[in-house]
């Protein structure tokens, strides 16, 4: 497993790091009109999920933004932001921030994302700060767990899997 800090304190992640070369495992998240999203549901293209403990904080805040910038230029790429925060929550950030070009997801009612990426944070039951790629086959072409949950991630990283998956 990952070795991951929050605030430079140790967490524990539950489920199963997912490598470079795997399958990516399904997972049920909550789009903010409250359906439900799979993996199945954006099969045939690559997608580039951007995970964030609170969208509502500064760095989930740039990240996501980030993210959102890029996602013009990345072509059949769809870049989905996933996080435990409440699908209105996630809504009315999206709103005021002018986000148009993210899928913002929620986690909040299962872990069912967590748990299958290895990214549920047990201690606080948030999410730990990750990006992975998943080509249009489903499987994983990248993924980053940041080992200090504050820290930004390697967007260059992230960015450069998703066009080379495209």
């Amino acid at each position: 497993m990952a070795q991951i800090t929050f605030k430079n304190n140790p967490v524990t992640l539950l489920g199963t790091e997912v490598k470079v070369g795997e399958k990516a495992p399904d997972f049920k998240v909550l789009a903010n009109d409250l359906s439900e999203v799979t993996l199945a549901d954006t099969k045939g293209k690559v997608r580039l999920i951007s995970v964030v403990p609170s969208i509502d904080t500064g760095v989930c805040d740039q990240q996501t933004r980030r993210f959102n910038e890029e996602a013009s230029s990345l072509g059949n790429v769809e870049v989905l932001t996933v996080s435990v925060d409440l699908p209105f929550a996630q809504k009315r950030w999206c709103a005021a921030a002018g986000i148009e070009n993210v899928q913002t997801l929620s986690d909040h009612r299962d872990l069912s994302f967590g748990q299958a990426f290895g990214v549920a944070i047990e201690e606080l039951r948030l999410l730990a700060r990750s990006v992975f790629v998943i080509d249009s086959n489903d499987v994983v072409t990248h993924a980053e767990y940041v080992s200090e949950a504050t820290n930004h991630p390697d967007y260059e990283a992230a960015i450069e899997a998703a066009k080379a998956a495209n």
